[in-house]
């Protein structure tokens, strides 16, 4: 009897872990749209193996355009030297949509930008706030995630890049 009570434990202890690990790790597959308003799925939101960044902002939040502003200054070097990947999620709803295509031209923004205009992405995401930055590795695991923007934030994410990639 205890031995089956130990076992019926351990399987409940391990199936709950593999799920918590699950939902860590999966990007949650939900359709929004790209830049130029067609449907995007985001299980296409990889790499070949290398990280990705995921970026929630909105055209309204100066701290997020800040961070974009940033992360595309230095994205041409970060693909470099360690082929990351970046996907601008805008969260404007679809009265200000429209106006996030010329927005991100506006600022040369070298990434990939989103629309989840219905917030089915962020919600998934457990997203709050704007902005919201997710690094993921070249497996599809979370590994790092920050809910704000400081100036220098940039030299921290490349960092973690950098020690994600080194062979």
């Amino acid at each position: 009897m205890k031995n089956a009570l130990l076992v019926l434990l351990a399987f409940f202890a391990l199936s709950t872990a593999s799920a918590q690990d699950n939902k860590q790790t999966d990007i949650p597959h939900i359709t929004i749209k790209d830049i130029e308003g067609k449907p995007f799925h985001t299980s296409g939101i990889t790499n070949d193996g290398k990280p990705v960044i995921i970026d929630f902002w909105a055209t309204w939040c100066k701290p997020c355009v800040a961070s974009l502003n940033g992360m595309n200054d230095v994205y041409a070097q970060w693909q470099e030297e360690t082929g990351v990947k970046i996907y601008a999620v805008s969260i404007d709803d679809t009265r200000t949509m429209s106006s996030v295509a010329p927005f991100a031209a506006g600022k040369g923004w070298e990434f990939d930008v989103l629309l989840d205009s219905n917030s089915e992405f962020r919600r998934a995401m457990n997203v709050n706030n704007v902005p919201h930055t997710f690094l993921i590795d070249g497996n599809g695991k979370i590994v790092m995630q920050r809910n704000t923007y400081t100036p220098g934030d940039e030299e921290k994410m490349y960092e973690l890049l950098r020690d994600m990639t080194k062979k």
